[in-house]
C-alpha cells in the first residue's frame, strides 16, 4: 500500500510541477506584448517623455552586444527596455553610462545626451 501511495504522491508533484510551468509559460506570453509601442524583446527609444507615453518610438534594438552600438545624440531621449531578463547600459556623450534594468524605462533630462546602447544578457546592473 505504501508504495501505491508514494507513487501517487510523485504523480501529484509532477502534476504540480507542470501546472507550475504553465502558469509561468502564460505569465511570459503575456508579457511579449507591446509596451509604449515597444514591442518584446526590444529596446526602444523615444524622442521625448509625451513619444513615450504615445508609444510612438523612433527606433528600436534587440541584439546583445559585446561593444556600444551608436544612437544618434540628443537630449530628452526617452528610452523603454522590454526584455524580461537583459540589461541595458546607456552610454553618455559626457562620458560613463546608467543602466536600465529589465522592462524598466527612463526619460532624460537636457543635462543627458545619450549616444550608444549595449544590450547585456546580465538580469542585474
Amino acid at each position: 500500500m505504501k508504495s501505491v501511495i508514494r507513487k501517487f504522491a510523485g504523480f501529484a508533484g509532477v502534476g504540480a510541477a507542470v501546472a507550475a510551468l504553465s502558469v509561468t509559460g502564460a505569465s511570459a506570453a503575456q508579457a511579449e506584448g507591446s509596451t509604449h509601442g515597444c514591442p518584446y524583446p526590444y529596446v526602444c527609444f523615444y524622442v521625448s517623455n509625451s513619444a513615450l507615453n504615445a508609444g510612438t518610438p523612433i527606433s528600436k534594438y534587440k541584439d546583445v552586444t559585446s561593444s556600444y552600438q551608436a544612437v544618434t545624440p540628443r537630449p530628452h531621449y526617452g528610452v523603454m527596455n522590454t526584455r524580461n531578463d537583459d540589461v541595458v547600459y546607456l552610454r553618455l556623450q559626457s562620458g560613463g553610462s546608467i543602466c536600465l534594468p529589465p522592462n524598466t524605462s527612463t526619460v532624460f533630462a537636457d543635462a543627458y545626451v545619450v549616444n550608444g546602447i549595449r544590450i547585456s544578457s546580465s538580469a542585474t546592473c
